[in-house]
Parts: structure tokens; sequence; C-alpha cells
């Protein structure tokens, strides 16, 4: 067994870098260090609850389906990152007051999120 303490980043490659940060200011993220966005490197933003993310760049392709969830094919790679939030109900009110549309949800057993997509469609879970 590998002794993994915890996840250090979520990587996710990106169009426009000012949009993106953009986004995920409004849910607290705070610009860490931007460490070469054009030329492939990331764009560090922490939370207060410890969660970074790494916004890599710029892609290199034309704007297109997210392939991980929105075609028929489905292809192996990463769908989601998926976070625990304190109310899902102010989520909602949050998402709502940003314009942010909700773009699916579920309830099973004691568990109910919703799902959002950032600038690039890349799916946010939120728990």
């Amino acid at each position: 067994m590998l002794d993994i303490l915890s996840v250090s980043h979520v990587g996710i490659r990106v169009r426009e870098k000012s949009v993106s940060v953009s986004f995920y200011k409004k849910f607290g993220f705070q610009l860490i260090q931007d460490v070469g966005f054009d030329e492939g490197h990331p764009v560090i933003m922490k939370h207060p609850s410890g969660v970074v993310l790494n916004l890599l760049g710029p892609a290199t392709t034309s704007n297109g389906p997210n392939i991980l969830m929105d075609v028929d094919e489905k292809y192996p790679g990463y769908t989601h990152i998926a976070l625990t939030v304190n109310s899902l109900g102010d989520a909602k009110d949050f998402m709502k007051m940003n314009s942010i549309d909700v773009t699916g949800s579920f309830s099973f057993q004691k568990m109910s999120a919703i799902f959002i997509r950032d600038p690039d469609r890349n799916v946010i879970e939120l728990d």
C-alpha cells in the first residue's frame, strides 16, 4: 500500500486564463501564482479549504464538447471534480446569484449533489 496523505491539487486545462481565473475566484479560490500559463505551465489557485487548482493552458484545439461527459462515446479519463459544501441549498442560491447554470443533480440514499460547468465545460460536482 502507498501511504497517500491527501490530494495535492487538481489540474484543469483551460482556454482563456482570465475567464477561468474569474470563474474560480467566485468560489473563493485565490490566485497564488502564474508560473507560465502561455508556455503551458499552471496558474495556481487555492481555496481557503485547502483545495488547490492548477489551471493549465492554453488549450490548443478549437472549442468542442468535453468528450468525457457530453458524447455517447465514453473515453477513459477524469470526468469531474467533486467538492463537499456545507449546504447544498446555499450552493444552489450561490449559483443562481452568479448566473451559473446547474446542469444536473441527483439524490441517492443520504447523498445529494448538483453539477455545474466551468467556462470550458469541465464538470464540477457539489455534494
